[in-house]
């Protein structure tokens, strides 16, 4: 092998590294603060109530954003865009370790969304035009897949060991020397790489339309936990939010001059039914380690750093499953691998409903397991699905699409099961139920729910990832489009 092929392949390996780093960083900040969240409170002397905004204000941004992103990449350049969001990120980290009021930590934590609302598409869109289509990209994919599930499943191990060990600043400072090193490197690595169009129009109405409908709508969902779902507090917002987004989509189809979003994209069979099975997968499944981080210190008794290990099994389930993913998806093709992945998580939340009080951890690490697992599985192939055969110009419009399912998905469904849980728990509260049990009957009640609404992706999956026909896409897409490629 001569020194130049060499080379060439440290510097690949280089940059998928580089570019997994900078998304399991984007990731774990969804979820590492909640072991974190009492000590901040007691520190920083936030109301039940203003508590959630630490880890709100992050999603609002995070999801409101990542459209606008997707598509920055894809007009001033990936590298450059991604390097801005890291940069951003960065000093939002920072500017959270030091923060010594609420609504410091509050406006910190925006900022850092607005990062991470930069890094996650520009990260996928440049991987998607680094790597050749085929077995390469899929690896890098599997790759990319794995640190995301592995940043949601470990963020509550991190934040306990970091929290306890530490002090809770150490949560948001941890991010500063990984992202400096980031800046550092990723100039010399990362292909600049952007769209070969012959204009740079930036849609300003949609990117406001669809951002400012996201936020809305997030908001409107994540306000259902204090004020119930009947409140006009949460429906004015969803409703605001819907009335938005459906704005936009009249804006793109008929007056945008370079649309955010070309909704002719939509017609890539594959992409649509992928960002379907990404948003009723983390709608079912995201609120898992929420409840059992709950399950484990309220009803078990552990503290932050016994509530993290008991988690390493799951984040090493989820890297485990996602190494083998791409060879699955090769032997049996997305559809089965998809949907067997979806089985797997549908599974392990119906073993968790048998959470209740005094039993040992032993009872429900199985299904935890399973459930992370099915979760690896089931990332990978449709990463892979939603950005095949997607025009090189749109790639970051297509992973800002992925992420928003994977966000908006996850926001839905841990307000709805968040709702649900608490429903039961107070109805056998009034009935008489001890406070743990009726804690555990909340829990129970709300992994069953979030089976079935795998199982509702599961069919969904089945359905919609059949072979599609290359159907003029070309033309529709782009002059010089490929037609896109299919996957069994």
């Amino acid at each position: 092998m001569n020194a130049a092929l060499i080379k060439a392949r440290a510097n690949t390996t280089l940059l998928l590294v580089l570019i997994c780093i900078a998304q399991f960083m984007v990731i774990l900040d969804v979820s590492v603060v909640n072991v974190a969240l009492p000590s901040i409170k007691g520190s920083l002397h936030f109301s039940t109530e203003g508590l959630q905004w630490v880890v709100n204000a992050y999603t609002l941004t995070f999801a409101g954003l990542l459209m606008l992103g997707g598509r920055a990449a894809d007009l001033l350049g990936r590298r450059r865009v991604l390097l801005v969001g890291v940069f951003l990120f960065t000093a939002a980290s920072l500017a959270c370790a030091l923060a010594t009021s609420s609504a410091w930590l509050i406006a910190a934590r925006a900022v850092q969304g607005i990062g991470g609302a930069i890094i996650s598409p520009a990260s996928l869109s440049i991987l998607t035009t680094s790597f050749t289509e085929g077995t390469e990209r899929n690896r890098a994919l599997g790759a990319w897949g794995a640190v995301g599930g592995i940043g949601g499943a470990s963020g509550a191990l991190f934040g306990g060991l970091l929290t306890q060990g530490l002090g809770w600043g150490w949560v948001f400072a941890v991010n500063v020397p990984v992202g400096l090193a980031v800046l550092a490197i990723g100039p010399r690595v990362i292909p600049e790489g952007r769209a070969a169009l012959g204009h740079r129009h930036f849609d300003l109405s949609g990117a406001l339309l669809v951002t400012l409908g996201f936020v809305a709508l997030v908001y409107g969902i994540v306000r259902t936990d204090v004020l119930g779902w009947g409140a006009l507090g949460s429906l004015g917002p969803i409703a605001a939010g819907v009335a938005l987004l459906a704005a936009f989509v009249l804006v793109e189809g008929r007056f945008a001059k370079a649309p955010l979003v070309p909704l002719a994209i939509f017609r890539l069979r594959l992409l649509r039914a992928a960002n379907i099975a990404v948003l009723i997968l983390y709608g079912g499944m995201f609120a898992m380690w929420f409840f059992l981080s709950l399950y484990l210190q309220q009803v078990l008794g552990y503290g932050p750093i016994a509530t993290g290990l008991a988690f390493m099994p799951t984040a090493l389930a989820v890297a485990a499953a996602a190494t083998v993913a791409p060879r699955v998806l090769a032997a049996i093709g997305a559809r089965a691998t998809i949907a067997s992945g979806m089985t797997l998580v549908a599974l392990g939340l119906f073993e968790l409903t048998l959470v209740k009080p005094g039993v040992s951890l032993a009872l429900v690490l199985p299904g935890s397991i399973v459930a992370s697992a099915g979760l690896g599985l089931t990332l990978v192939p449709a990463t892979v699905t939603a950005v095949q055969g997607v025009p090189r110009h749109l790639a970051g419009a297509a992973s800002g699409l992925l992420n928003t399912a994977r966000l908006l998905g996850g926001a839905l469904g841990l307000a709805v099961l968040t709702t649900i849980a608490q429903t039961r728990t107070h109805n056998a509260l009034a009935s008489g139920t001890a406070h743990l049990q009726a804690l555990t009957d909340g829990f129970s009640e709300a992994f069953l729910v979030g089976a079935l609404i795998v199982v509702v992706g599961i069919i969904t999956a089945l359905v919609l990832l059949r072979q599609p026909r290359a159907d003029g896409l070309k033309s529709t897409l782009a002059p010089d489009a490929p037609p896109q490629e299919l996957v069994p």
